[in-house]
């Protein structure tokens, strides 16, 4: 067998251009690894919103678990290893559970969820899902990295208060310490916002204004009166919007009563992944993401592909398929994702969740990297991000 780490090291995600006769005799003679992977997916049904361009992937999250398939394989195939990914996609209006309890049932597997918090907690429950390893590819609900965190499932999509984290510390380190905060009415925008009110805290920020959306304003076209008057006050230094359907909030950029920066839904936002993401290796991803797709990489789609990368680097490591070894493995000090996001990427041992940093972009443009210089930690700066081990009330991985 071809020693992996050195394969690995060597040439990825450098395209393969030579190999010795050594490295392709020794991975022909091995017995061939099945890897087989399970992907879940239910279907979304997205809320209206007042933009028409405001388009979501049909296939969000998807296209980013078949990539993570193809990057294993470019590596796979020299090292005896075959990735197969087994879909399962559930329509809007069916449920789940009755498919994922059917396809759980008998020897252990890894799966990979592209599902709400509600039905993944429902599918981590399931008896057949007990000696299996489920990654949570889509939610970013905090409680499920906290009190309802299960010893089965890693994050590889950041929870909420990774991503508002990010924002306040470079709010912090602006010194704009006066937020106005706009909250949206759906239950996402409100998680949304108790999250940024939480994150302002820990921050030592100042949120002088806080007011909901108006649920009955046509922003396509009174935009230019409604706003200003709506964020009409004294001070402020940055106006936070939370807004995660993206129904308003850009229409809330340059039409402000003080003439400030918007950030949070809108204008610069914090992000697990974006298009303008381009150093650290991350064109090359986009690249293959394209070919492969026709669009743009979302954050969804990241959040697959890492989930999907992590299994296949924890098994070129280990030479295993076995869930529990997997885990075991990813939860190791010796685990290490290259996410193209400047910086090892890893698990916390206390809950699942995938370390990784935090990018604040705007439409065109990366603005900043968190964590943000300056703000230190004992272990690594990257868990000044979200819940650290003291403040978690997860018990499930102690």
């Amino acid at each position: 067998m071809v020693n992996a780490k050195i394969l690995i090291n060597w040439i990825y995600p450098v395209p393969i251009l030579f190999l010795s006769s050594m490295f392709i005799g020794a991975a022909q003679a091995a017995d061939e690894l099945d890897v087989n992977v399970l992907y879940v997916e239910q279907r979304i049904e997205r809320p209206p919103v007042l933009s028409n361009l405001v388009v979501w992937p049909e296939d969000d999250g998807e296209r980013g678990a078949e990539l993570g398939v193809n990057d294993n394989n470019a590596s796979g195939r020299f090292l005896g290893q075959k990735y197969n990914l087994e879909k399962l996609i559930v329509a809007i209006d069916e449920n789940p559970l009755i498919p994922v309890r059917k396809a759980l049932a008998g020897q252990s597997r890894m799966v990979v969820l592209n599902v709400d918090a509600k039905t993944l907690l429902a599918i981590a429950d399931m008896p057949e899902a007990a000696d299996d390893l489920l990654f949570n590819a889509r939610s970013t609900d905090t409680n499920l990295r906290d009190d309802l965190c299960r010893s089965n499932v890693l994050h590889t999509a950041p929870s909420r208060v990774m991503l508002t984290d990010a924002l306040m510390q470079f709010l912090n380190k602006r010194k704009w310490r006066n937020l106005f905060l706009i909250k949206g009415n759906r239950p996402g925008d409100i998680a949304l916002a108790e999250s940024m009110q939480r994150s302002a805290k820990k921050f030592q920020l100042k949120i002088v204004q806080e007011k909901s959306w108006i649920t009955d304003a046509d922003m396509r076209r009174n935009a230019a009166q409604e706003v200003p008057v709506f964020t009409q006050a004294r001070k402020y230094d940055v106006v936070v919007v939370t807004d995660e359907s993206r129904d308003f909030s850009q229409y809330i950029l340059y039409n402000t009563w003080l003439p400030r920066p918007v950030v949070g839904s809108s204008g610069m936002r914090p992000v697990a992944w974006s298009p303008v993401i381009e150093q650290w290796g991350a064109a090359q991803l986009q690249s293959r993401f394209e070919k492969l797709s026709d669009r743009s990489m979302t954050e969804v789609d990241y959040a697959n592909w890492a989930a999907v990368r992590s299994i296949g680097e924890a098994v070129t490591r280990i030479n295993s398929v076995q869930a529990a070894e997997v885990r075991q493995y990813i939860l190791s000090d010796e685990f290490e994702l290259a996410g193209f996001k400047g910086a090892a990427l890893n698990f916390r041992a206390w809950n699942g969740q995938l370390r990784q940093t935090v990018q604040l972009v705007h439409a065109n443009a990366v603005v900043a990297n968190a964590p943000i210089e300056g703000f230190l930690h004992a272990r690594t700066e990257l868990d000044t991000l979200g819940l650290d081990e003291p403040e978690s009330r997860c018990d499930a991985f102690r």
